[in-house]
């Protein structure tokens, strides 16, 4: 009988197990992975973070770049398993927990080889869960290559012939951005009328400016948190309309279905796809967890963190609490007021 579990050993479950440390409590980590910031390591391959070193730094130990870097994965990964020596973090790999319900007073997790029990659980799995794409995608010609932004690399995975990108969020354009640099013909699939900021603003970075402004720092209860967490995100480092502009790369509208190698967009249909990236985000996933209130987007409930559920608490969702809730730097504001709650309540 552990006194937390945390489930996720990615940065919110780095955070917190900061703090418990430091306690001096009695816990333990799981996950999924093999190994520290697989996540990470699983990403496409050019990726870099919108955050420069100085917005990056979890709670105990700074990110170890230059101020003004931006990070790749393997930086990440790198930071995260020094984050694990440096506090001597407990965790249990290769451990994905199938269930998870109350019983009396603590928790009893279950993994397909273990079971584990707790007094309270934190669920620091982070937003990404089960990925997404349309239904029509199963109507498509068996030749034509698709992969999921989640199991992208690089260019070198597709094959000959023309590729489309479907998704206008951040993963998406960075991907089209890619792919059309390589001169291939590129379909895009996706609302265009988004807006990008560049990283840096006269000589100071993004972050420095929503910082000044109090852009990091609103809450989502607020009105303006209200307006900003339920509008679309601004592309940040990719000037989108110079590439939409690219001669090699056409704007087709919605993806609306398919009939083998023939695939049905508002503007046009198109029989010559051969490669077809999904940048289509991923679906929410909490049903492992018995009696659990979920949230119009099929989150969970909860203030702050923490849940209706007596004991079970949340870190690195969207929108938890802040917009910087679920990122790599913002997570450690949410882990250290859970770390205030439980000195509060004793628990």
């Amino acid at each position: 009988m552990k006194d937390y579990i945390v489930i996720g050993a990615g940065q919110a479950g780095m955070s917190i197990s900061y703090y418990l440390s430091k306690n001096e409590s009695d816990f333990l980590v799981v996950d999924a992975n093999k190994e520290i910031g697989a996540p990470w390591l699983k990403r496409w391959d050019s990726l870099k973070l919108f955050t420069a070193t100085e917005y990056n730094h979890l709670p105990g130990l700074d990110f170890p770049h230059p101020k003004g870097y931006y990070a790749n994965k393997h930086d990440v990964a790198n930071y995260l398993k020094a984050y694990v020596d440096k506090f001597s973090i407990p965790i249990d790999f290769d451990q994905k927990i199938k269930g998870l319900k109350k019983v009396d007073d603590y928790f009893i997790l279950e993994s397909e080889n273990k079971t584990y029990k707790a007094k309270n659980v934190i669920i620091a799995t982070g937003p990404f869960h089960t990925p997404f794409t349309p239904k029509f995608h199963q109507k498509i010609a068996s030749d034509v290559i698709q992969i999921h932004s989640e199991n992208y690399k690089s260019p070198n995975q597709l094959q000959d012939g023309d590729t489309l990108v479907v998704g206008a969020g951040d993963s998406g354009v960075q991907i089209l951005d890619e792919i059309a640099g390589t001169g291939k013909k590129v379909y895009f699939s996706g609302n265009t009328n988004i807006k990008s900021i560049p990283q840096e603003i006269l000589g100071k970075t993004l972050w420095w400016w929503f910082s000044k402004i109090g852009f990091l720092s609103v809450n989502k209860y607020s009105w303006i948190g209200k307006k900003l967490s339920s509008s679309g995100q601004p592309i940040i480092g990719t000037d989108v309309k110079s590439l939409f502009k690219m001669p090699n790369v056409e704007c087709v509208g919605r993806s609306l279905d398919a009939n083998q190698e023939k695939i049905v967009f508002e503007k046009k249909e198109i029989s010559s796809i051969k490669n077809i990236l999904w940048a289509t985000g991923f679906k929410p996933n909490f049903n492992w967890i018995e009696n659990l209130k979920l949230d119009e987007d099929n989150y969970p409930k909860n203030y702050r963190g923490v849940s209706d559920i007596e004991g079970l608490y949340f870190l690195g969702l969207p929108w938890l609490y802040t917009r910087g809730s679920a990122t790599l730097g913002g997570v450690k504001k949410d882990a250290k007021y859970l770390n205030d709650f439980f000195k509060r309540r004793k628990v």
